[in-house]
């Protein structure tokens, strides 16, 4: 009992220590630019433009980090990635479908096979009686 209720307090404890950096405020955190934006103010850049691998599809404004263009290339990549994943299981979706609708046709015809089969196998054993009860008869 006793070691269980100190298990109990001391992974309380750890959660409680890394609960606390996990929603301190004002934690501004941009991977490439440390110092741009502390507590939401930009920090002013001057008006010269540097030239370099700069998208043409999403103009840059000056408060923006310097690495933006290229993590909007890395969500577009991943958006795209998507679409072809959402193609791809459309394009199986549509296969299943197929596939199920003859599982379900074949399904439902040797069904109606075998009902047919059970009918006729009934009407011999029907023959077969009739037979029996004329030989009867007969004799």
């Amino acid at each position: 009992m006793k070691k269980t209720l100190r298990n109990c307090v001391v992974s309380l404890s750890i959660l409680l220590a890394c609960s606390c950096a996990a929603f301190a405020d004002g934690n501004a955190f941009t991977p490439l630019n440390f110092d741009d934006t502390v507590y939401g103010t930009p920090v002013r850049t001057s008006s010269t433009t540097t030239t370099g691998s700069v998208s043409t599809s999403v103009p840059r404004t000056l408060d923006e980090p310097a690495g933006n263009s290229k993590m909007e290339n890395a969500i577009i990549q991943l958006d795209n990635a998507q679409v072809d994943v959402r193609n791809e299981l459309l394009n199986y979706k549509s296969k299943y479908a197929d596939v199920d609708a003859q599982y379900k046709a074949i399904k439902a015809e040797r069904k109606a096979l075998d009902k047919q089969i059970k009918s006729i196998e009934k009407r011999i054993k029907k023959i077969d009686k009739q037979k029996e009860n004329i030989r009867k008869n007969m004799s």
